[in-house]
C-alpha cells in the first residue's frame, strides 16, 4: 500500500517548522513528506537590512535544509503555481520551467507573501524591493555603485544630487530597519569618498500612516523616530509616492525628491497562489482558515503563516475578528502545530486549535541604536538592541548559521565594512519586477484545466 504523500509548500518559517515537526513525530513508513521551494534553504527574513547594509554576508541567513540529521524531506525544486482542491493537485513550475502536477492527501500551504505594490506610475520601472535574499544583495551593490557614480559627477549638478538622493516607503519595522541599515551604510563609506560631502546624501523614509511602526506603540515610535532624525533621516508621515521616475520622485504632497534609489517595503499580501484555489480570502489576500489551520470545503488542506488569516484566539479572535499579524513567531508556531494537525488526520486523533500570545517585536537600527517590546517591556537603545540580536541569533536553526552570524557581527564591528560591489548584478536592472516572479502563476480555470485533462 502507498505511503500517503504530505506536500509542504513554501520554506519559510512556517513550512520549515511544519517539516522539521513532521520528521521527528513520522516514522518512515507512516507517509512520504515533500517541500516545494525554488532553493534549499530557509531565508532568515528579518536579517535581511542587515545583508543590504553589508553587517552579513548572504550565505548567514541562508539556513540549509538539508543540515537537519533527520533529514529525509524530498525537495522538490520549484514553486508552486496553482491547486486543485478538488483533484488534491498541486501545479509546480519547477526552477527549469517545467510545469509538473503533483498529487497530494495532506497539503500544507506555506507560500508566505509578496511585496505590495500600487498602481503607482513608474513604481515597478524604478521601485526596489527588499523581500529576497537576491534583493538585498542587489541594493547593497546598487547603494554602493550609487556613492562611486556620485563621486565622480560634478559637484552640484542633478546627477550627483539624484544619485546621493535614497526614498525608502513604509514605516514598518521593515522599512525602518531597511533605511536605517543603508543610512549607516553610506555615512560609514563617505569617509572613503574625498569628493563626497555627507551632508549631500540624503535620506527620506515615507509612509502614508500617521505614525511610525504603530505596532510598538507610541513611546517606543517616537524613539526610533528621533533616532533617525539624529542621523538626518527625514521621516514623511501621512504622504506617500505619486509617481517614481528615473531620476525623482514625487510624493502626494507634491514634493519632487531627487532620487535614483527607490526602496518599496510598504507592507505585503499574501503569495498569488492563494487566489488559484478560489476560496474564500480575507485583508491582503490572506486565505480565510478554521482556528486548526484547515481550509474549509478543501479536504486534507491546511494553511498558515502569511498567507492564511488565522484567527487569533489569543486575542480575540475567535468570533471577534482579529487575526494573527504575519510574523515569524506566529509562523514558526504554527508550523508546529500544522504539523501535528496533518498527523492527526493520518492516525485519526483529534486536531488542536492554534493559540499564541504575541511575545512582542525587536527591530535593530544599527549601530548602539534599537527600540524593542519583548513580554510588553519597552525598551530603548543599546539593552533594545542586545535583546534584538539575542532573538534573531538564538532562533536562527543551525550551528553553522548562529557562527556565521556571530563572527559577522564581531568582524564589522572590529574592521568594518569595505564597501565593495560584488559586480555580479551590474547589468541587472533589479527592480521589483525582477525577483518575486508574481506573473508566473496560474489562473483557477488553468489550474482545473490541466488536472481535468490529467483525468483528475
Amino acid at each position: 500500500m502507498a505511503r500517503p504523500r504530505i506536500v509542504v509548500v513554501g520554506a519559510g518559517f512556517a513550512g520549515v517548522a511544519c517539516v522539521r515537526r513532521l520528521e521527528r513525530t513520522l516514522t518512515p513508513g507512516e507517509a512520504e513528506i515533500l517541500l516545494v521551494t525554488p532553493f534549499s534553504y530557509q531565508l532568515y527574513l528579518p536579517l535581511l537590512p542587515q545583508v543590504a547594509s553589508g553587517v552579513l554576508t548572504p550565505q548567514s541567513v541562508a539556513v540549509s535544509l538539508r543540515r537537519s540529521r533527520r533529514h529525509r524531506t524530498r525537495i522538490v525544486p520549484g514553486g508552486a503555481v496553482g491547486v486543485d482542491t478538488r483533484a488534491k493537485v498541486c501545479v509546480i513550475r519547477k526552477i527549469t520551467g517545467e510545469l509538473v502536477d503533483q498529487p497530494y492527501d495532506h497539503l500544507v500551504l506555506a507560500p508566505g507573501s509578496v511585496t505590495r505594490t500600487f498602481d503607482i506610475p513608474g513604481l515597478a520601472e524604478h521601485g526596489r524591493g527588499m523581500k529576497t535574499l537576491a534583493e538585498a544583495a542587489h541594493l547593497r551593490d546598487h547603494v554602493i555603485a550609487q556613492l562611486d557614480l556620485a563621486d565622480a559627477a560634478a559637484p552640484g549638478s542633478p546627477e550627483r544630487a539624484s544619485r546621493l538622493g535614497f526614498v525608502v516607503v513604509g514605516g514598518g519595522y521593515a522599512g525602518t530597519e531597511t533605511a536605517a541599515s543603508l543610512e549607516r551604510l553610506t555615512t560609514n563609506a563617505v569617509s572613503r569618498y574625498p569628493r563626497l560631502d555627507r551632508r549631500e546624501i540624503t535620506w527620506h523614509l515615507v509612509d502614508v500612516a500617521p505614525k511610525l511602526m504603530p505596532e510598538l506603540g507610541d513611546r517606543l515610535g517616537l524613539a526610533a523616530l528621533d533616532v533617525l532624525g539624529r542621523r538626518g533621516i527625514q521621516v514623511s508621515l501621512g504622504v506617500s509616492v505619486a509617481k517614481a521616475g528615473p531620476e525623482d520622485v514625487t510624493l502626494t504632497d507634491g514634493r519632487v525628491l531627487p532620487c535614483r534609489t527607490l526602496i518599496w517595503t510598504a507592507g505585503v499580501t499574501a503569495s498569488p497562489l492563494i487566489a488559484t484555489l478560489g476560496a474564500e480570502t480575507a485583508k491582503s489576500g490572506r486565505l480565510v482558515v478554521t482556528p486548526d489551520l484547515r481550509v474549509p470545503g478543501a479536504a486534507g488542506a491546511f494553511a498558515l503563516g502569511d498567507a492564511a488569516a488565522v484567527p487569533d484566539l489569543a486575542g480575540g479572535g475567535d468570533g471577534g475578528g482579529a487575526v494573527c499579524p504575519p510574523t515569524a513567531q506566529h509562523a514558526e508556531r504554527q508550523g508546529r502545530v500544522a504539523a501535528d494537525n496533518v498527523v492527526a488526520a493520518l492516525r485519526g486523533t483529534p486536531l488542536r486549535r492554534y493559540v499564541h500570545r504575541d511575545l512582542g517585536l525587536v527591530v535593530d537600527l544599527g549601530g548602539r541604536d534599537g527600540v524593542s517590546r519583548p513580554l510588553g517591556i519597552g525598551l530603548r537603545g543599546m539593552p533594545a538592541q542586545a535583546v534584538a540580536r539575542g532573538y534573531h541569533w538564538a532562533a536562527l536553526r543551525t550551528g553553522a548559521a548562529k557562527t556565521r552570524v556571530m563572527t559577522n557581527w564581531l568582524l564589522n564591528a572590529v574592521a568594518g565594512d569595505d564597501f565593495v560591489r560584488t559586480g555580479f548584478q551590474t547589468y541587472k536592472p533589479g527592480t521589483l519586477r525582477d525577483f518575486e516572479y508574481t506573473d508566473h502563476y496560474l489562473t483557477p480555470e488553468e489550474v482545473r484545466a490541466r488536472t481535468a485533462a490529467d483525468g483528475g
